[in-house]
């Protein structure tokens, strides 16, 4: 904030006004204006909502019979913390199902790619923690699955909107633990509706569905072009081989590349800075020019090693150079 110029416009959006956020805007805003759309319900009409009962021990094997049955084309589960999410993530996948996760103690550059991928179809199954709830926009995710009920019940609504968007239904299960009823029952009292508990998926109907689960899991990813693909075409990324133990700053390539003819700040993207690696996006076509004259330029007063980064090799988990 200190570094904002004293004339200008701030402008705050959030999706819901908890007091932390609400203590930011009376700080750094002069008498703002606060507009607020309401819904009539806090949840969509489209979205089918079902609870089962179920204890810790038995929430995998749950998860199995549901995903089994409903056999979406995509799929967010969600936990409450990153353990959690590492355990599920380790199980699905000797289980082959064809998932990734996200929570927030990865870095920024691996959670996006995580959700690029996810947005491209590579994979059908998300374990994520709240961190994904409110950054996710794809239209065609069929099922949520709260395989925790979340700690804050504003939450369970942002969970469950990831499903039934742009005009789609969707649906969203609920594993309620006996030492949940708490969160029901906040939940229930903070959407307006209460949640039906349903009898779980019967074995024979679980037996039944079972080869064409599998066929599924076995089928070859289409994948899809995400939002802004032909912008991306315009994007290059660069690796500097210098990062935060030498003490670069997002100045020091700001500086450099502002220095090179025909470049300027908005020819600059998302700058990302790592131990021992810089990465930089350089966009409007300007890539190329970029990358040659870095190898002739000092960065932070030295040469420095630069290279384009391999996103195929990237988003696959491979070095990133």
């Amino acid at each position: 904030m200190k570094g904002l110029p004293n004339e200008r416009v701030t402008m705050l959006f959030s999706a819901t006004l908890p007091e932390d956020i609400d203590a930011l805007a009376k700080k750094y805003m002069k008498n703002p204006t606060k507009i607020e759309i309401e819904a009539k319900t806090l949840t969509v009409d489209r979205i089918e909502q079902v609870c089962y009962r179920v204890e810790e021990k038995n929430k995998l094997n749950l998860l199995r019979d549901v995903t089994i049955v409903e056999n979406p084309d995509s799929c967010v589960i969600f936990c409450n913390t990153q353990a959690k999410v590492e355990a599920l993530y380790a199980e699905l996948s000797k289980r082959q199902y064809p998932c990734d996760k996200i929570h927030g103690g990865m870095e920024q550059d691996d959670r996006i790619r995580v959700m690029n991928n996810f947005k491209k179809g590579c994979f059908r199954y998300l374990i994520a923690t709240d961190v994904a709830a409110r950054g996710i926009d794809i239209d065609n995710i069929s099922l949520v699955v709260n395989y925790d009920v979340p700690v804050l019940r504003e939450n369970y609504v942002h969970r469950i909107g990831r499903t039934g968007r742009a005009g789609k239904s969707g649906k969203a299960v609920t594993f309620v633990m006996s030492t949940d009823e708490r969160r029901i029952s906040e939940i229930n009292s903070y959407t307006g509706k209460e949640l039906e508990f349903s009898k779980k998926p019967r074995g024979s109907v679980v037996i039944e569905l079972t080869p064409a689960f599998q066929s599924k899991l076995g089928e070859k990813v289409e994948i899809k072009e995400t939002k802004g693909a032909a912008l991306s075409e315009e994007i290059l990324k660069l690796h500097i081989n210098a990062g935060k133990k030498t003490k670069m700053r997002a100045v020091d390539v700001v500086g450099t590349l502002c220095s090179i003819e025909g470049m300027t700040k908005d020819d600059i993207g998302v700058i990302s800075i790592h131990d021992v690696s810089t990465f930089v996006e350089i966009l409007n076509n300007k890539g190329n020019m970029v990358l040659k004259a870095l190898q002739t330029k000092n960065i932070k007063g030295r040469p420095r090693s630069v290279t384009v980064v391999d996103e195929e090799r990237l988003q696959q988990g491979r070095p990133r150079r």
